[in-house]
């Protein structure tokens, strides 16, 4: 469970974010959404101990990220929205080094679960965007965390490829908590159980996702003006 309370981020002079609370359960899908600039990667940095509030508490599992960031961070997958890989490795090579991080022996069933058997043995620069999403993907996933913390992992992909991580972020959802970040309110709308809408550093939506085809991007659209 991941607990934000009146959480508050100044970066100097700048308000990042301003007073923002939420929770997130176990089987929660939290889309979350917002424009560029309002918060959104900021605040999944601080629920992953990268940064510490200036005010409030975050609470990660009965953790706090002040003092107990290395014990959140073995129960967290997180996948950066620009997806940092090391390009000289293979695949297989890099999974094996993430593994031996977290101290993890046997990953093969995970593998087929996000379906890079056929480019094991291919380096990592000669896959494509969507191959690379998925080995991202399969690095958060080492460990088996509690947690997903996903920022625009669709993002530039193809639809089909698109489709294939919407399907594996639902059948993960059954066991963990994620949260994920994206600009494409279909998505949302497919996916997601609940939606938080982050404007300006502040939360303008925190609730149930609205139902019926649309109904995403017209809250998104009354509650964020430009």
């Amino acid at each position: 469970m991941i607990l934000v309370n009146s959480v508050t981020k100044k970066f100097r002079q700048k308000t990042a974010i301003n007073n923002i609370s939420f929770t997130a359960k176990e089987g929660d899908i939290v889309g979350f959404l917002g424009p560029n600039g309002a918060g959104k990667t900021t605040t999944m940095r601080l629920v992953l101990g990268y940064i510490l509030p200036t005010t409030g508490k975050i609470v990660v599992n009965n953790l706090h990220p002040e003092g107990d960031r290395i014990k959140i961070l073995k129960n967290i997958g997180y996948l950066p929205e620009n997806n940092p890989l090391y390009d000289d490795l293979r695949v297989i090579e890099y999974l094996q080094f993430i593994a031996s991080v977290k101290s993890v022996g046997d990953f093969s069933d995970l593998i087929t679960e996000v379906g890079l058997e056929d480019v094991l043995p291919t380096k990592i620069e000669e896959l494509s965007r969507g191959f690379r999403q998925r080995v991202g993907l399969a690095a958060a996933l080492i460990g088996d965390p509690a947690i997903l913390i996903l920022d625009e992992p669709t993002s530039g992909l193809d639809p089909l490829e698109q489709e294939k991580i919407r399907d594996l972020i639902k059948k993960l959802a059954r066991r963990k908590t994620i949260i994920f970040s994206t600009h494409i309110l279909s998505e949302v709308e497919d996916i997601a159980t609940r939606l938080i809408i982050i404007n300006k550093g502040k939360i303008v939506y925190n609730g149930i996702k609205p139902k019926g085809r649309g109904s995403v991007e017209k809250l998104f659209k009354k509650l964020v003006k430009s």
